[in-house]
């Protein structure tokens, strides 16, 4: 059987990553569903570990909430707060591969997750797919304009999971974002790193976002993690708590496929260093920022010539 995986305890699960600094090829995907029939769990998990994924279900609303918000209730949009806040937090530090919604599950709020969830920065590329009854047309139409990216009757996802699964479920290929990462770094690149490292993260970010326009290949993923760190030390140096912490949900998604090493970046030594700043920003918490010791503020290590 798959992993079980099942939020019960007031300390959740937490999957390699920034918070880590573990790079997350290392680490297997994750599938998170909302669904309570056994029966249904049982085989979606069956398929799951022929795919070598842990599965983590949500069966209920309890099982995400928590006694007081997680996050400010300004953290991701000012009507985030409650359940909704811990949901999104929970999702981008898991960064599923695949997220399935049983439309059947009266237990959980799926309209409004599902909307949340599409519609959230930190989570919107997440691939999200739904089944329900053929004869509930309606449920079917609402899960569609939530946003989900496919809405399967129920007898057509259970023909066939494993296709579903495979079809649906987010890919990457370590290998060719491998090769990729033995590309040299763009002009436009070195000039965003040498900025970041002399601690001008706006310009770094200018950039480095030109450089991830230009470039039409994987490892342009590279630029956009470094401007997304870039982004978070902004927002520190500004004062912005609630920004900063954003932009570490945001960042997860670009950095954890990264190799360790690409175009000449120790992007081990980056996710490190962005998460001790992550972990001490946590630690000051909104109201003590002003005592942030900006030496945290770590240059990217990089070669060139490689």
């Amino acid at each position: 059987m798959a992993q079980i995986i099942t939020q019960r305890s007031s300390q959740p699960w937490e999957p390699a990553g920034i918070i880590s600094g573990v790079n997350a090829l290392n680490a297997p995907p994750v599938m998170v569903g909302f669904a309570a029939e056994l029966m249904a769990m049982t085989r979606i998990e069956n398929a799951a570990e022929k795919l070598g994924w842990k599965v983590f279900w949500i069966e209920r609303l309890a099982q995400i909430a928590a006694p007081e918000p997680i996050l400010p209730q300004r953290q991701l949009a000012e009507h985030l707060h409650g359940p909704g806040a811990v949901l999104i937090e929970r999702l981008t530090e898991w960064q599923p591969a695949l997220i399935i919604f049983d439309l059947g599950n009266s237990e959980i709020p799926w309209r409004e997750w599902i909307a949340l969830i599409k519609s959230a920065p930190a989570t919107r590329r997440l691939p999200l797919i739904c089944y329900g009854s053929h004869v509930a047309a309606d449920v079917l139409t609402d899960a569609r304009e939530a946003g989900a990216d496919a809405v399967l009757a129920r007898s057509k996802f259970f023909a066939n999971i494993p296709g579903h699964l495979e079809r649906y479920g987010r890919k990457i290929d370590p290998q060719a974002l491998a090769t990729d990462c033995r590309q040299s770094l763009s002009l436009r690149a070195l000039e965003g790193l040498e900025l970041f490292n002399r601690g001008h993260y706006f310009e770094a970010h200018e950039a480095l976002e030109d450089a991830w326009n230009q470039d039409p290949t994987p490892g342009k993923e590279l630029y956009r993690a470094i401007l997304q760190v870039a982004v978070a030390y902004l927002q520190i140096e500004r004062g912005n708590y609630n920004g900063a912490r954003k932009m570490f949900l945001r960042l997860r998604q670009w950095i954890d496929p990264l190799p360790d090493l690409c175009r000449g970046v120790d992007v081990k030594r980056l996710r490190e260093d962005a998460g001790e700043v992550r972990r001490r920003l946590l630690e000051l918490g909104e109201h003590h920022l002003d005592e942030f010791d900006h030496t945290l503020f770590r240059p990217v290590v990089y070669q060139t010539g490689l």
